[in-house]
C-alpha cells in the first residue's frame, strides 16, 4: 500500500506554483487508488479526495498526526468542487474506486469521509447500494480535518463556505497567467492598428500608439483580474461584469490622467472604452472561481455582459482607427 508523506517537499511547492500560475494546471494529478498516512489499521478512517494534486496535497499535509486511509478518485485532474459539478466526482466513481481497491478487505468499518464541497455531485445515499460503504461529509477545509476526526462531528463553522480576501488573492495569478496567449496575439494586432495613419502605415505611430494601447490593456487586466476580485464584496452591484466595468471606468480615468503621452479626444474615448470592456470581461470570467454564483446565474450574467463588452471593444476599435484621421 503506497504510504505518502505528510510534509510537502520543495518539488511539491514548485508544483503548486506551476498549478497556481496555470503552467501545469491541466496535467497536475496523481494516480487514483488507495493510499495511507502513518500506520493505519482496519479501524482507521477512510478519507476521499480528488486526484488533482493540489487537492491531494492539501489533504495529506493535514494528516501528520493521523493514521488514515486516503481513497483518491479519478476526477481527470480536476479539483473536488469543480469535479463534483462536472460529474466526475460522483457516487459511481467513488464506488468504483472502493471496489477496485478492495477496501472491504482493508478496513473493518463501512464508512467514508467525503469532502464537503463534493456534496453537489455525490448522492451519498446511493453509495451503500453501489459499494457497501456509507458516506459522511466532512469539513469544508482540509485544515479542519484534525479537529473533525477528533470530535467526530462537523461544526457549523466547518460546514460554512468562505471566500476571504486571502482566498480570492490566491486565484489571481492563475487568471492573469492564462492570458499570455491572448496577449501575444493582441500585441500583433495592436501594432497593426496603431500604425494605420493618413500615410497608410506609420512605423513610428505603430510603436508609440501600440505601446499606449498595450499599457491600457495591462491596466484593464489589473482592474478586471486583480482589483475586482480583491474588492469583490465592497463593489456595490451584484453582477460581476458590472463590477468589472465600474472598476475599469475608475482605472481608465486614472490611466488617462497618468499617461505620459497626450492622446486626442477620440483616442481617449477609445482607450476608455477598451479598458472598461476588457475589465468587465475579465471580472465576469472570475465567476468560475467563486462560490457566489450558480450555473444559471452565470448564463444570465453572460447574456447581459457580453453585448456590453463586445460593444465596448467594437467602438474602441473604430475610434482607435479613426483617431489619426480626425
Amino acid at each position: 500500500m503506497p504510504r505518502v508523506a505528510t510534509s510537502l517537499t520543495t518539488r511539491d511547492h514548485f508544483g503548486t506554483i506551476g498549478a497556481r500560475t496555470g503552467f501545469t494546471r491541466n496535467n497536475y494529478k496523481i494516480t487514483p487508488g488507495l493510499y495511507c498516512t502513518g500506520e493505519p489499521t482496519e479501524n482507521s478512517p477512510v478519507l476521499v479526495t480528488a486526484n488533482y494534486k493540489l487537492s491531494f496535497d492539501a489533504l495529506r499535509k493535514e494528516l501528520s498526526d493521523n493514521d488514515s486511509w486516503v481513497l483518491v478518485v479519478d476526477t481527470r485532474g480536476i479539483n473536488v468542487w469543480c469535479a463534483a459539478g462536472k460529474g466526475t466526482f460522483s457516487a459511481e466513481e467513488i464506488g468504483y474506486q472502493v471496489q477496485n481497491a478492495k477496501l472491504d478487505q482493508v478496513v473493518s468499518h463501512r464508512k467514508l469521509i467525503l469532502p464537503q464541497l463534493s456534496a453537489n455531485g455525490v448522492a451519498a445515499h446511493n453509495l451503500k447500494k453501489l459499494c457497501g460503504f456509507g458516506g459522511r461529509f466532512g469539513p469544508i477545509l482540509a485544515s479542519m480535518l484534525p479537529e473533525f476526526l477528533e470530535s467526530g462531528k462537523a461544526s457549523e463553522e466547518m460546514q460554512s463556505v468562505t471566500f476571504t480576501l486571502r482566498e480570492r488573492a490566491v486565484l489571481i495569478p492563475l487568471d492573469i497567467c492564462l492570458l499570455w496567449k491572448q496577449l501575444l496575439v493582441a500585441c500583433m494586432l495592436f501594432f497593426i492598428l496603431a500604425g494605420i495613419s493618413p500615410q497608410i502605415f506609420s512605423l513610428t505611430a505603430a510603436l508609440s500608439r501600440g505601446a499606449t494601447l498595450l499599457a491600457a490593456t495591462f491596466t484593464a487586466i489589473l482592474a478586471g483580474a486583480a482589483a475586482t476580485p480583491l474588492l469583490l464584496p465592497w463593489i456595490p452591484v451584484r453582477q460581476f461584469w458590472l463590477k468589472g466595468a465600474i472598476v475599469g471606468a475608475l482605472a481608465s480615468v486614472f490611466f488617462l490622467f497618468q499617461t505620459e503621452s497626450d492622446p486626442g479626444l477620440v483616442e481617449k474615448i477609445s482607450l476608455f472604452l477598451w479598458i472598461i470592456g476588457c475589465s468587465s470581461y475579465l471580472a465576469m470570467n472570475f465567476t468560475g472561481s467563486t462560490p457566489f454564483t450558480s450555473l444559471s446565474g452565470v448564463a444570465k450574467e453572460m447574456r447581459r455582459g457580453l453585448p456590453f463588452q463586445i460593444g465596448c471593444a467594437t467602438l474602441a476599435t473604430l475610434f482607435w482607427i479613426a483617431a489619426p484621421f480626425v
